[in-house]
Order: C-alpha cells, then sequence, then structure tokens
C-alpha cells in the first residue's frame, strides 16, 4: 500500500450560522466578537478566520473545549458543513469548487471518518458493517471481504467477524469502525473525538494502535480531541481553537515551550512536560567528550534515567547517525520541568 500524499489547506474559513451568515462576513473580519454577532443579529461564529496547512502524511490534531468549533471545522473538509467563506484545497483541489458528482467520489474514496459514537449498523456483523463503505462503492462482494478480513485481524479483532456490535465492548467496537475506515484505502482519515468515550487504558491502547498504523500507512488523518494529553501523544502538528478562532497551532514543543498567552498557560499547566519535551528543544553546547549519550529524540523523562544511572549531571546529545550535536544539563531539564 502507497503511502498517502495528500495535503490540506485550508484558508480564511469562516462558519456563520444563521439566517444570512453571508451577510454578517465583513463585520466579523473587522473584528465583531461572537457575543456581539449574536446579540445583535442573532447569528452563531462557528468559524473564524481559520488557516492551516495541514502536511500530507502526518498527524493534525484540532483541539479545544467544547464549542470550540473544532468538530465544525473538521466536517468542512468533506464538505459536511458548507462554509460561509474559504478555501478548502486538498490534494491541489479546491473542495468548493466540486460538483455533486465529483463530492459524491471525494467522499466515497478520498475521505474517510471515525466517529466518537461509532456509527456501527446494529443489525450487521463486523465483517459487513467494515465492508460497508466498499459495498457503497461498488466493490466485488469476495475482494470486499478478503479487504475486510485483512483490516479485522490488523486491529486485532480476528475471530470476531461475525458477531454483532452489542456482543462488543466499546473499545471494540471502536477497532470496527478503525477498520471500516481503513478498509477504504482513502488518502485522508477524518478522526471526530474518535476515542473520547472509551476508558482510559482502552484509549491508551487506540493511540498506540493508530500510532503505529501511521508508521506504516502515512495518512493524512486529522484527529480532533479535547484532551490535550491526547494531543500531544498524537499530533505532528497541534492546533488549539477557542470560540471558533485559532490561538496556537505549532508542534508539541511549541505549545510547551512557548505558549501563545494565558488560555494555553492553563491549558498546559497540569501537563507532565517531561513525558513530551524532546532533548532537541532544550540543547545547549558540547562542552565534555567523556559524558553519557542520549539521542536528540528522546524524553526528557528519559533523558533523566540515563542521567540517574550513570550518577551524571550532563549528556551528549547524538543525532540520527550518532553523532554528538551538542549536551543536556540535569540543571536545564529540571528547571523545564
Amino acid at each position: 500500500m502507497t503511502k498517502s500524499q495528500t495535503s490540506i489547506e485550508i484558508r480564511n474559513l469562516y462558519k456563520i450560522f444563521g439566517a444570512h451568515p453571508e451577510a454578517h462576513v465583513e463585520a466579523v473580519r473587522r473584528g465583531m466578537s461572537k457575543e456581539e454577532l449574536g446579540a445583535r443579529h442573532s447569528h452563531i461564529l462557528g468559524l473564524n478566520d481559520i488557516n492551516i496547512s495541514m502536511p500530507a502524511g502526518k498527524i493534525q490534531v484540532i483541539m479545544g473545549l467544547s464549542g470550540s468549533g473544532k468538530s465544525t471545522l473538521i466536517r468542512h473538509i468533506n464538505r459536511l458543513i458548507e462554509p460561509t467563506w474559504g478555501e478548502i484545497v486538498i490534494g491541489g483541489q479546491n473542495v468548493l469548487e466540486m460538483s455533486e458528482t465529483e463530492l459524491r467520489d471525494f467522499r466515497r474514496t478520498g475521505t474517510a471518518m471515525v466517529f466518537q459514537k461509532f456509527a456501527l449498523l446494529p443489525h450487521r456483523t463486523v465483517i459487513d458493517n467494515v465492508t460497508f463503505g466498499l459495498e457503497v462503492r461498488g466493490v466485488d462482494a469476495a475482494a470486499a471481504r478478503a479487504t475486510g478480513l485483512r483490516w479485522i485481524e490488523r486491529v486485532g479483532l480476528k475471530g470476531f467477524e461475525n458477531r454483532y456490535p452489542n456482543e462488543l465492548s466499546g473499545g471494540m467496537q471502536q477497532r470496527v469502525g478503525l477498520a471500516r475506515a481503513l478498509s477504504n484505502d482513502t488518502s485522508i482519515l477524518l478522526m471526530d473525538e474518535a476515542y473520547s468515550a472509551l476508558d482510559p487504558l482502552i484509549r491508551t491502547d487506540m493511540q498506540t494502535m493508530l500510532l503505529d498504523l501511521q508508521k506504516e500507512l502515512g495518512k493524512t488523518i486529522v484527529f480532533i480531541t479535547h484532551d490535550l494529553d491526547e494531543a500531544l501523544r498524537l499530533g505532528d502538528q497541534i492546533v488549539i481553537l477557542r470560540d471558533g478562532s485559532i490561538v496556537q497551532q505549532g508542534n508539541s514543543q511549541d505549545i510547551l515551550l512557548n505558549p501563545a498567552d494565558d488560555y494555553i498557560q492553563r491549558f498546559i499547566k497540569d501537563v507532565n512536560r517531561g513525558r513530551y519535551i524532546r532533548v532537541a528543544s532544550v540543547i545547549e553546547p558540547a562542552s565534555e567528550s567523556a559524558l553519557p549519550q542520549v539521542p536528540a529524540e528522546m524524553m526528557l523523562e528519559d533523558a533523566v534515567k540515563v542521567l540517574s544511572d550513570a550518577a551524571a549531571s550532563a549528556a551528549n546529545v547524538i543525532d540520527a547517525a550518532g553523532r554528538i550535536i551538542g549536551a543536556v544539563t540535569l540543571r536545564t531539564i529540571m528547571s523545564v520541568l
């Protein structure tokens, strides 16, 4: 299976809910707030000037609290929600310019979606749920079943293909939903709060499985969550929304080390930084050669263990080729933590 080469560009995207949304775009551009728009015009500002460049083959996390606009945003990508203004360019093509036929084909073959509530058909078995999208596309029944069985095994549900959804746990049902999405072999995978309904341990297992699959498949994944730990673990890039606007975007290191404002500060204050900040983010000039060595991509909490085991106060940092590129000290690590 080839890896995804599909990027997503969201440009100047606005969504206003109400009777005459287009009439209020310019007022919002000039600075009208969500509260003022609602009070004066009885319209709701869903998204406000969203600009995101999502690279191909990466996991883009969109996070925020309830009402921030994250689920509204993900539904614009496959035009389940029509924007009031803006552009959504996927693989070089503007989704908003697609005809009805092109859009239907794009939804069938270009994107797949995994939902928070699983969205399984209760009267269909696991294998029939997994192959549903292939049926809709007109794929031969034998070929669809072979594909479905392969993904059922890949997500750890071999032997359950003839069970019904009500015979499965929540975590197993979500695995069925993921297998269904993967069976369609689309380049883009949209995951809307996919793990929010799961117990913590099952949720962690599902995150691990997604990361393992992503190493193999290299899909363009848009992952919606309200959980910062989940965002930091999964996201190659993270966007944080508040009241329909972007507050900050960047990678996990940007978010943790350079919070944009007090709102982001409050978001990250209880995060275990040692679990997510890499040695490369706190590197200093190398001074000695006879020091223990740690990889640049190692997390700080693991680097602390290396230093503790070696009874050392500093370590040299090496790149993927084994070259020393700097050093990290225990003092610096502790100040960051």
